[in-house]
């Protein structure tokens, strides 16, 4: 009877318990590194479409300024979205009423930078759960982007949650 069992090839249930327990291990070791990797992508995602904003909004500016269009108009400035909103690429979803609206919201600043006129001097962007801040310094320039902050519904959280997009001229 003993030469049967010691015939039977197989794990015993240490063996198996041992290779489980290491197995936890790892898993708890890896999912934190992970989940790292994932908000810092998630980060730079927001400043990369808060980055195409800025310069879509950058280029409107520019045109509007060799057209002569002021953008303080209204008129002007529901055009200026518009085309804003098509050279960024903006992402729509579906409204309470199944109407597609924008993804994203931001509000443009637009100014004078450097003894430059019709310059994005500023760009506060939320896609819904993330917002970022795009300033350019008045003196050299140079532009830079706030830390992302997460938004909740009601904007509790960062700077406040921007709701529509905007574009006003200094």
């Amino acid at each position: 009877m003993f030469k049967k069992l010691k015939n039977k090839k197989g794990f015993t249930l240490v063996e198996l318990i041992v290779v489980l327990v290491i197995l936890a291990i790892l898993a708890a070791l890896l999912v934190p590194a992970l989940t790292g990797y994932i908000d810092k992508a998630n980060q730079e995602k927001v400043i990369a479409e808060c980055r195409s904003v800025v310069m879509a909004a950058q280029t409107t500016a520019s045109e509007y300024y060799g057209l002569n269009k002021d953008l303080s108009e209204s008129g002007n400035q529901d055009s200026a979205l518009a085309q804003i909103k098509t050279l960024a690429e903006v992402p729509t979803t579906k409204d309470n009423d199944n109407k597609d609206v924008p993804a994203w919201h931001y509000q443009i600043t637009i100014g004078t930078a450097n003894g430059e006129n019709n310059v994005v001097t500023k760009v506060v962007f939320d896609d819904g759960t993330n917002m970022v801040t795009y300033t350019k310094d008045s003196t050299t320039g140079e532009g830079s982007y706030s830390k992302v902050s997460k938004t909740d519904s009601n904007g509790n959280e960062g700077t406040g949650k921007v709701s529509t997009s905007t574009i006003s001229a200094s």
